[in-house]
């Protein structure tokens, strides 16, 4: 097994940490104290190719594999997960699936622009009582003439209010359950669409989160992704590839856990010597460092697998269970670290904790990612 990074992976995953560190980390307290989206940094990631970075050339993607997307997104999400989540809502749950399952006018149309940068997307799932279960769609769609239109409402979506295209899952034969929802792609501006206001968030404040209203939404037939009656397939089948975004982003975290620990254990003194030199602070930062090195083995095994083209549905949501739950961990043993200052703004640590805790929450929680990899295993 080579664990060498080929030098387009390398040179991805520099070109990502300096444009973090020069672009990124020094707007990122701010913008997350005022909830404040990131547009300009957006703006400039797309215009170097990383919001459709697994994209074919052919549709105006970078054409890059999943462990280069990997290494950048770690490298995104430790100056600030907010941008990193953004990059993989585009990236994972959008591009990628319109890539893999939409008609060709639908990527021409759409996953250029997307791929390119000049739009943004948002993957709009859940609803006031669809979270985990996703066969439960009360938004619905009924087909009238060469148009569907499309009622109900959706919730927690990422890039709410930002997005230019948004990728509705709606039941279109209820009685035919999962196998009658459909997937469509909505755009902004489109009469009875509308989107409420910006979700009050403990976490990734910078990124926008809101609910999604759809009253007699009228989108035409060419817009349905896939075919039919195959949207809970879609959702599911590009929520796997999402998950390596998410595990990314929770590696991310846990990275800025580590060296904000390891910075400030070097400068802060008590009992005459500087706390790195006290054990029980060396112990904290050997126990985060081995975890975290296990999590991004995890991630890259599942990318690995995908870039392969082999199955990677248990090891995808094996990484985003194991990372999200070991970058909060982190977080709270950065927390501890820094003492009192851990819990102020100024040390940058508890930012890190309120980030870390929704990469257990979002696309499937740490409990439905241990029903997917029981399921994987069971089927032997």
């Amino acid at each position: 097994m080579n664990f060498d990074f080929t030098e387009d992976q390398l040179m991805i995953q520099q070109a990502a940490r300096e444009f973090a560190e020069a672009e990124i980390a020094p707007t990122a307290v701010e913008r997350d104290k005022n909830a404040e989206y990131p547009t300009e940094i957006i703006k400039k990631l797309g215009e170097l190719g990383f919001m459709g970075m697994m994209v074919s050339p052919e549709f105006d993607g970078a054409g890059l594999d999943a462990v280069s997307y990997v290494l950048a997104m770690i490298e995104f999400s430790k100056a600030d997960a907010s941008v990193g989540v953004i990059l993989s809502v585009n990236n994972s749950l959008v591009c990628y699936g319109l890539e893999k399952y939409a008609s060709d006018f639908i990527k021409n149309k759409y996953l250029r622009p997307l791929a390119k940068g000049e739009k943004l997307g948002a993957f709009a799932l859940s609803e006031p009582e669809a979270g985990s279960d996703a066969t439960q769609q009360a938004t619905n769609a009924y087909k009238d003439g060469d148009h569907w239109v499309i009622n109900g409402m959706k919730n927690w979506t990422t890039n709410g209010t930002s997005a230019d295209y948004y990728l509705v899952v709606a039941q279109t034969e209820k009685e035919k359950a999962h196998h009658g929802i459909t997937t469509f792609i909505v755009e902004k501006g489109t009469e009875g669409f509308s989107h409420g206001v910006k979700e009050d968030k403990l976490g990734i404040k910078s990124s926008d989160t809101c609910s999604l209203m759809f009253d007699n939404v009228r989108v035409p037939e060419e817009n349905i992704i896939w075919e039919v009656g195959k949207g809970f397939n879609f959702a599911m089948n590009t929520l796997n590839g999402g998950r390596i975004g998410i595990a990314s982003q929770a590696v991310g975290i846990a990275e800025a856990s580590l060296e904000a620990s390891i910075k400030y254990a070097k400068q802060r003194k008590s009992f005459g010597t500087e706390i790195a030199n006290h054990q029980a602070i060396q112990f904290k930062l050997a126990d985060m460092a081995v975890k975290i090195e296990n999590s991004k083995l995890i991630t890259l095994k599942a990318a690995s697998l995908k870039d392969a083209g082999k199955k990677y549905v248990k090891e995808a949501a094996m990484a985003k269970l194991y990372a999200s739950k070991i970058a909060v961990e982190c977080a709270l043993e950065a927390i501890q670290i820094h003492g009192g200052y851990g819990y102020v703004r100024e040390y940058l640590v508890e930012r890190y904790l309120r980030d870390a805790k929704v990469t257990e929450i979002y696309e499937g929680t740490s409990e439905i990612q241990k029903i997917v990899i029981a399921r994987e295993l069971l089927k032997g």
